[in-house]
């Protein structure tokens, strides 16, 4: 079984010039000038007894001015970076560029749209589709603001991925996050706005009964971005959806789903999540989920009976995201953003209250899908299924993947394929 762990790393301008408009949104971009996550997350895997792996470094700067510049950071980050002598790869926007000609020239452009390293579905759907480029059977997904802890966190991701388990064949297999106290609850604030968007309260709730009790591998309505492992019987047929703005994860269980697909959870299955402080304020961090929700929602109101498919409900999804796909959502929203804009207004801060409040508005306009979102997953997945089994035709994919190797200090042109 051959396994490649993929790393997105989120990078942006330098500190004194910050997030501009037009730069994609992600919770803790490294601006250019710090040295970020990226070399402790590699570094820790010192630690790992099983190094049967290959890693791919996924290069995601939140501008296209920048690529040059973020590109050698992390080359310089992965050369100076200890890496127990796992073979480790860089893949970046001049990559993408690469292979997108190499689309192009096969006649195959229009798939192009589907492989993109802006936003975080697009960046995840790429964490599918370069192991499935270096002729991977498994995905492990990590991300650049986790270490390992456990020796034994390789073979775990081993164990039951592509194997049956009491009669279910295991297609996907979700780990999770121990906070920096080392439980695995998050921290709940006690605001009065949270008392109506009990996100944390809920994600706890969930947590307890999935992660908290036997036994050690479970049907889950969560998953962890930053700790999933994913075959290649589902990573060749389903997709990440693009229009999901943020918490892609559990969108995708909810697309493995529908095309019939088991997502498990394994409790002994634990990585040290140590993120960077949040600095988009909790207004545009809420709308982020707002959007997220009502599409989220669209999507399963929206569902027919459709061949080969499976038909679920927000009562299919536990206590979170279930809380948050039901009917009463835009009365959450409401009461929600109403007291955060009030908070914003005691603490003179007039911009977050006007923000927060617009986001009522946005929350009945433009955050409501104009389209099908159940048609729009059928269309997306038919094509991502069609841009693989291309790939799977295809005996070399050229100098993209070539360059792909960082070894003493320079992009090699002789990779296997």
């Amino acid at each position: 079984m051959k396994l490649t762990m993929v790393i997105p790393t989120y990078w942006g301008r330098e500190s004194s010039i910050g997030w501009l408009e037009g730069d994609a949104i992600y919770d803790h971009a490294t601006p250019l000038d710090h040295e970020g996550t990226l070399g402790r997350a590699i570094e820790s895997t010192a630690i790992l007894e099983d190094t049967d792996l290959e890693i791919v470094i996924l290069v995601a700067p939140n501008n296209d001015e920048i690529t040059e510049q973020v590109e050698q950071k992390v080359s310089d980050i992965i050369r100076n970076s200890a890496t127990n002598g796992i073979n480790i790869h860089m893949f970046g926007p001049s990559h993408l560029g690469k292979l997108h000609d190499e689309l192009k020239a096969a006649g195959m452009g229009d798939y192009c749209n589907l492989l993109s390293l802006r936003g975080y579905s697009n960046i995840r759907n790429m964490c599918l589709f370069i192991p499935h480029l270096m002729g991977s059977d498994v995905s492990l997904l990590i991300d650049d603001d986790e270490v390992f802890e456990d020796p034994h966190f390789i073979s775990r991701a081993k164990e039951f991925i592509g194997n049956h388990h009491n009669g279910q064949f295991i297609d996907a297999v979700a780990g999770y996050y121990l906070q920096p106290d080392g439980d695995y609850l998050v921290n709940v604030t006690d605001s009065p706005w949270t008392r109506y968007w009990d996100k944390n309260a809920s994600m706890n709730e969930g947590f307890k009964q999935v992660i908290g009790t036997p036994p050690r591998l479970k049907e889950t309505p969560f998953v962890f971005g930053g700790n999933m492992v994913i075959h290649r019987d589902l990573f060749m047929k389903v997709p990440f959806d693009p229009m999901v703005p943020r918490g892609e994860d559990i969108d995708y269980l909810m697309n493995a789903r529908m095309f019939g697909h088991s997502f498990m959870l394994d409790n002994e299955l634990a990585i040290r999540h140590l993120p960077p402080a949040k600095f988009h304020p909790t207004w545009k961090r809420m709308r982020e989920d707002i959007y997220r929700f009502i599409y989220e929602r669209a999507k399963l109101m929206s569902q027919k009976e459709t061949d080969g498919m499976k038909l679920i409900s927000a009562g299919d999804m536990g206590s979170y995201p279930g809380n948050f796909l039901r009917d009463d959502l835009e009365e959450k929203i409401t009461n929600a953003c109403r007291l955060l804009s009030e908070e914003y207004l005691n603490n003179n801060d007039s911009l977050g209250s006007e923000e927060a409040f617009r986001n009522i508005e946005l929350s009945l306009d433009d955050a409501v899908p104009d389209f099908d979102p159940f048609r729009h997953l059928c269309n997306l997945q038919k094509r991502w299924s069609e841009l693989m089994s291309y790939i799977s035709e295809r005996e070399e994919m050229g100098s993209v993947l070539s360059e792909m190797k960082l070894e003493d200090a320079s992009l090699l042109l002789s990779c296997e394929s």
